[in-house]
This record gives structure tokens, C-alpha cells and sequence, in this order.
């Protein structure tokens, strides 16, 4: 019994490989406006899909409120969503964000999608 759990480790483990040798992982974010957006986006962030994620072949959606000053900076980052390997990259580009100035400081949620096309 094993040797059968190490030859199915093993057959993970070259598919994997292979996954990521033929470049089929790649990293996906939304452009244009936040989703139940109240403000356009200016400039989205890309997050970089993580070493640790493309050797496990993780895809999934990272949900990331953030608070927009006036100026349309972003100003503070909360994840709301998603998987724990993905999300401190998702994060880092909601910080990169620029939304358009508005009257005050609003709420906005970002959604990153890293994946396999």
C-alpha cells in the first residue's frame, strides 16, 4: 500500500511539473471597474502569481476590500476572500490601485483571479 501512495505522490508531482513547464498557469485580474463599484479604476494593480501557487497549480479568486481616500488612493487593504497562498499578492495590488477622486472616502471590493486558461 506504500508503494502505491508514493507512485500516485509521484504522478501529482509530474503533472505539475508539466503544468507549469508548458505554461499553461497563468494569472488573470480584472481591469476596468471594481465589481458593485460606486468609482471608476484608473490604474489596477497586477499581482504576481506566487512561486508556491504555480507549484501547487492553484487558481481561485481573491477578494480585497479597500478604503479609497478622496484623492482615489488607496488608502487600507482588507482580504474579504479567498485562498491564503494567493491572497498577500492579490493584497499588494490592491495597494497599487487608483480609483477616480470622489467627494469622500468610500469602500470599494477588488477581485483578483489567478488561474489556469
Amino acid at each position: 500500500m506504500v508503494k502505491r501512495g508514493k507512485g500516485i505522490l509521484a504522478l501529482c508531482l509530474l503533472v505539475v511539473l508539466a503544468a507549469v513547464t508548458l505554461g499553461t498557469v497563468s494569472l488573470l485580474s480584472q481591469e476596468g471597474d471594481a465589481p458593485g463599484s460606486k468609482r471608476r479604476v484608473k490604474i489596477m494593480g497586477k499581482p504576481q502569481y506566487p512561486d508556491l501557487a504555480r507549484k501547487l497549480n492553484l487558481s481561485g479568486v481573491v477578494k480585497i476590500e479597500v478604503t479609497v481616500g478622496a484623492d482615489g488612493k488607496v488608502k487600507r487593504t482588507r482580504i474579504i476572500g479567498g485562498h491564503p497562498v494567493l491572497a498577500p499578492e492579490a493584497e499588494k495590488a490592491a495597494l497599487q490601485c487608483e480609483f477616480e477622486p470622489g467627494p469622500k472616502e468610500t469602500s470599494e471590493v477588488i477581485e483578483f483571479k489567478f488561474g489556469s486558461q
